[in-house]
């Protein structure tokens, strides 16, 4: 981290100091705006360089410098436009076309602009649907703005949309009416956007490969994966809430919330603070069956196949709770939608004998219950709680500990004590020296 001072002063006015902090990010989560690190120099705002997944800040302001990367307009249309004629399910005599790119191209921003008059590729876009199709298509665009200040008493700030529509500037049409183009690579952005929008028709435009396609294709795949990992976790007993953010607005609140709906199921629950995520510092915690991930949108679908535990979403985890065994295919990444769409808590008469049936592995199991009264399964395998003793060698039992019931399956419980069984050692004079040459090793030459 390094400071440089920079002194603007003029003869009619006060001089204005500015102190400028380079702050190097490291490689994990580099989309997300490190407010922590920005705190630890006092900074009043933040300025930040390449791309970024747009997450609402909770402490401080923004303003985005995002990179720049290359387009052919006329490439670009001309591709999406073959691409959504090829589509059999687009809809000729209505609907609305949503329009979504990747914040590398935000410096064609005015192409993409109706608010302003050199909008080509928008009325480049409605000439050719006027040609080929109805008048009704209406086509909307939201600008990414290039800053932002933080979100205050969790109210986020709203976003001005620029709209164009060749029968009226309405963006009232249903969200699943809507066919979604995007103009961007391979990316998260693109992955969140189809698992987010999995009623409606996205087609993308990679501006390298210059190249259209339909990618809700593979979107039903997604869901069939995310919903596997689902199945998995209505099946754990213990979960760990993985911080992965400290600046997205909301986070907090989230993790809360978490917490409740977790005890509410009886669930048990560890809260971990983490950095980038990976296997060998996950297995670190055995007694967890599932984690939880609390991060960005873009940082918030994780492919565990190499985890030793399922990693979910916040979202994942409510459906996991339920009851029923149902879901829309609706996904929610949205910390705010999601504390919004809060569920009332469930009854509590339920029966917490009554075994769950698993579909993972087609066979009945009985859920362990933390924080509720014992059931009968439970009382006979309370011989496995942890024991402490004090002191005054008081016995306390913690038979509502999951760490402490792993602790005491396992073969292996580190070092043992031995306290007052062995005599103490002799103390003895060790080394003297550096590491290239010990004083007694200088001595034997």
């Amino acid at each position: 981290m390094a400071g440089r001072l920079s002194i603007n002063c003029s003869a009619s006015g006060p001089c204005t100091y500015v102190i400028v902090h380079s702050v190097i990010r490291t490689p994990s989560r580099s989309c997300c705006v490190d407010e922590v690190a920005a705190q630890h120099v006092d900074a009043d705002a933040i300025v930040h360089y390449g791309h970024a997944c747009m997450s609402q800040t909770s402490r401080l302001p923004v303003i985005y410098v995002f990179g720049k990367k290359d387009i052919d307009i006329a490439d670009c249309m001309d591709s999406l436009i073959s691409s959504l004629r090829a589509s059999p399910s687009f809809r000729e005599d209505g609907g609305a076309i949503m329009l979504r790119h990747d914040v590398s191209y935000a410096h064609r921003a005015s192409m993409f602009s109706v608010a302003l008059p050199d909008n080509q590729l928008i009325n480049e876009l409605l000439e050719k649907l006027e040609a080929a199709l109805s008048s009704s298509i209406k086509v909307l665009y939201t600008q990414i703005p290039l800053a932002s200040t933080p979100a205050r008493d969790g109210i986020e700030q709203a976003q001005t949309a620029s709209c164009a529509s060749t029968g009226g500037a309405s963006d009232d049409t249903p969200v699943d009416d809507y066919t979604i183009l995007f103009v961007g690579g391979e990316s998260l952005s693109l992955t969140n956007l189809i698992m987010t929008h999995a009623q409606s028709e996205v087609h993308s435009y990679d501006p390298k490969t210059r190249t259209a396609r339909i990618e809700s294709g593979r979107t039903n795949k997604l869901l069939m994966r995310r919903y596997a990992v689902v199945q998995k976790a209505r099946d754990a007993d213990v979960f760990g809430i993985l911080v992965g953010t400290l600046g997205v607005a909301s986070y907090l609140p989230l993790i809360s919330h978490l917490r409740t709906i977790l005890s509410r199921a009886h669930k048990k629950s560890y809260t971990i603070s983490v950095g980038k995520l990976n296997p060998a510092k996950l297995a670190n915690f055995l007694e967890i069956d599932c984690f939880v991930l609390v991060a960005c949108p873009e940082n918030s679908l994780i492919d565990a196949k190499d985890f030793l535990r399922p990693i979910i979403t916040p979202y994942e985890l409510e459906i996991a709770l339920r009851t029923e065994q149902s879901w829309t295919g609706q996904y929610v990444l949205d910390f705010d939608k999601l504390l919004t769409q809060q569920n009332p808590p469930e009854g509590s008469d339920e029966d917490l004998d009554q075994p769950v049936f698993s579909l993972v592995t087609g066979k009945y199991r009985h859920a362990k219950r933390y924080g509720a009264p014992a059931s009968s399964h439970e009382t006979s395998v309370a011989s496995s709680a942890m024991v402490l003793r004090n002191h005054d060698n008081t016995v306390a039992t913690l038979s509502d500990s999951a760490a402490g019931q792993f602790l005491q399956s396992r073969s292996f419980r580190g070092l043992e004590a031995r306290l007052g069984q062995d005599a103490p050692s002799i103390l003895e004079q060790g080394r003297s020296g550096i590491a290239r040459g010990y004083q007694d090793d200088v001595n034997n030459k």
